[in-house]
């Protein structure tokens, strides 16, 4: 009885390591913080490259497209 019940404490001090479950949801909670910040930083983003684009196109001497 007593080398059964060591048995048990001992497999429940062995849990070594991550399990599949915690980097799936380690990947998915980076995955949630990369897509809030692409749609937060999304629009500012946009209208830099935008004016940079502008800029660009206004003091080349070939003529060039910021279609987007």
């Amino acid at each position: 009885m007593t080398s059964y019940i060591r048995n048990i404490i001992h497999s429940r001090k062995s849990d070594e390591g991550a399990s599949a479950v915690e980097y799936g949801l380690l990947v998915a909670a980076i995955a949630a913080v990369i897509v809030i910040i692409v749609f937060a930083l999304g629009g500012v983003i946009k209208n830099i490259f935008a004016k940079t684009c502008s800029d660009v196109s206004s003091g080349a001497s070939v003529t060039a497209s910021c279609a987007g």
